[in-house]
């Protein structure tokens, strides 16, 4: 099968994005959104920054600029690239945050929680089935790691149902650091045969877009692989309709691009990059969110419209503030000091040109100020 970069794709990009106006401004009942965001991590700086003198953790005002426009989406759905493996706390390379992350990560707007990733099992069986224990008492939707077989078959492919829209997410990692998996816990690994008989179980479900989010690629690479290209394509061909990619740390370019079989537009992102992290190399400091707007009309649902918009996340050592916090790109400049401003400004230049050059389809939003 072959794909293009679609031209129709980068007309609707170009129609929906206009200068002073987006097409996600006027919502309306017949269309869905989903917003997607990088990896939500948790490493020891940003541990020691929210601890209590009680021993507690306090992660308000981390998603303080941000939180209205993950509120707003129908859908938020972000990569938890830690697991909730209890104390005690550490970050990077083995990773255990407190539970206090997932109640500040839901209560700033997101609804959906990934977490087949490569730290999925820093803490073992235990830190697998404690995490699935604390998605299950705050009832969000998750996926990508479960109990045993049995609990997968129950709860995958991930079904939502939000006005009038079924939407199926799968979630797949490319490995787990070499931790092999424990008995009889599970996680979604990148196996073509598995992945096929998802599919097949996710359509059967008869939903109106089936969505891959597959945590891949080569850390730190800005472009993507060709073997990460090609799966997405393959990911295509089986009927999935949109693939949005995680691991790499870096955000990656987008595409939206057809087939030559449906000739509907299919968004491809390879890399989110990095929400919120202590991470501080070159192209590391922040990510992206990504908006789709489903329409259903006739019976029929397609892509009304997407986008992306980049988020920078500071850090104490920059903002002489206490904890952690992602910025929007277009933040009120008299928010940041001179510090966090040359930083900031570094990664969305350099992040800017990389799209400009590699990037097809999909332009860039701002969320929308109060």
């Amino acid at each position: 099968m072959k794909l293009k970069r679609t031209v129709a794709g980068r007309m609707l990009a170009l129609f929906c994005w206009g200068v002073s106006a987006s097409c996600f401004a006027g919502e309306q009942a017949d269309t869905l959104s989903l917003l997607f965001v990088g990896d939500l991590m948790q490493h020891q700086a940003q541990l020691d920054a929210a601890r209590r003198e009680d021993g507690s953790f306090d992660y308000s005002g981390c998603f303080a600029e941000v939180s209205p426009e993950i509120m707003k989406a129908d859908i938020a759905v972000g990569n938890l690239e830690v697991p909730l493996g209890g104390k005690p706390y550490t970050g990077y390379p083995a990773f255990s945050a407190p539970d206090e992350w997932l109640f500040a990560l839901r209560d700033a707007g997101f609804d959906v929680f990934l977490a087949a990733n490569n730290h999925c099992l820093d803490r073992g069986k235990k830190g697998l089935e404690r995490t699935v224990g604390v998605f299950d008492s705050l009832k969000v939707w998750n996926a990508g790691i479960y109990r045993d077989s049995l609990d997968r078959a129950d709860r995958y492919p991930l079904l939502i149902e939000k006005k009038g829209f079924r939407i199926a997410i799968l979630n797949y990692t490319y490995g787990t650091n070499g931790i092999p998996v424990p008995s009889p816990g599970m996680v979604n690994l990148i196996d073509r045969k598995q992945i096929r008989q998802d599919v097949v179980k996710a359509r059967r479900m008869n939903p109106d877009a089936i969505i891959a989010c597959m945590h891949w690629g080569i850390e730190y690479k800005l472009l993507p692989e060709d073997a990460d290209r090609e799966l997405a394509r393959w990911l295509l061909k089986l009927g999935v309709d949109h693939v949005i990619g995680s691991h790499p740390h870096v955000v990656q370019p987008v595409e939206v691009v057809d087939t030559l079989a449906d000739k509907k537009p299919h968004v491809v992102v390879y890399s989110l990059g990095n929400f919120i992290s202590n991470m501080s190399q070159l192209h590391t400091d922040g990510g992206m969110a990504v908006k789709l707007l489903l329409r259903k009309a006739n019976g029929k649902t397609r892509l009304a419209g997407s986008g992306y918009s980049f988020v920078w996340t500071s850090r104490p050592v920059l903002s002489g503030k206490r904890n952690f916090a992602v910025y929007p790109s277009d933040i009120n400049k008299e928010k940041v000091n001179a510090a966090e401003k040359n930083h900031m400004e570094l990664f969305l230049n350099n992040v800017r040109r990389l799209f400009h050059d590699h990037s097809t389809g999909m332009e860039e939003y701002f969320f929308e100020r109060k």
